[in-house]
């Protein structure tokens, strides 16, 4: 239950921090349920930052290298490859830090999911920085 208690932590900072935007899962999260949907909502907002950070700079490669389209098709498949390394790599840490959950448990699903959604952030920024002038 120790991870149940880190993970409410996380859901009242994560809930502190969306504002006065629009209400979400991670408002006022007082229950081990809400502590669940509110880990299954940031997964879900994390990988659609991180594929959207994804189609940003698929298109500025395409921007930056217009006139070269061979080095644009060549670093795109950089990134391509690199992304699926880095999914495997992300999936692996997650199941050392899930380890100690049983698997199908809600206890696993709100730690596997704020691991993805931990590691999908920090992906999103780096590829935001690339190309960046």
């Amino acid at each position: 239950m120790k991870s149940v208690a880190w993970l409410v932590l996380l859901a009242v900072i994560t809930g502190a921090q969306a504002g006065e935007e629009e209400s979400t899962p991670c408002d006022n999260v007082e229950t081990d349920q809400q502590t669940f949907a509110c880990a299954a909502f940031n997964k879900q907002t994390a990988e659609r930052e991180l594929n959207a950070a994804y189609d940003d700079l698929i298109q500025r490669i395409g921007d930056q290298y217009a006139d070269a389209a061979d080095k644009a098709k060549g670093l795109t498949a950089h990134l391509e490859a690199a992304q699926k390394l880095w999914m495997q790599l992300r999936d692996a840490d997650c199941k050392v830090e899930t380890y100690a959950e049983k698997p199908g448990s809600k206890a696993f699903e709100a730690a596997w999911n704020t691991c993805v959604a931990q590691r999908s952030d920090d992906r999103s920024e780096y590829l935001q920085s690339i190309g960046q002038q």
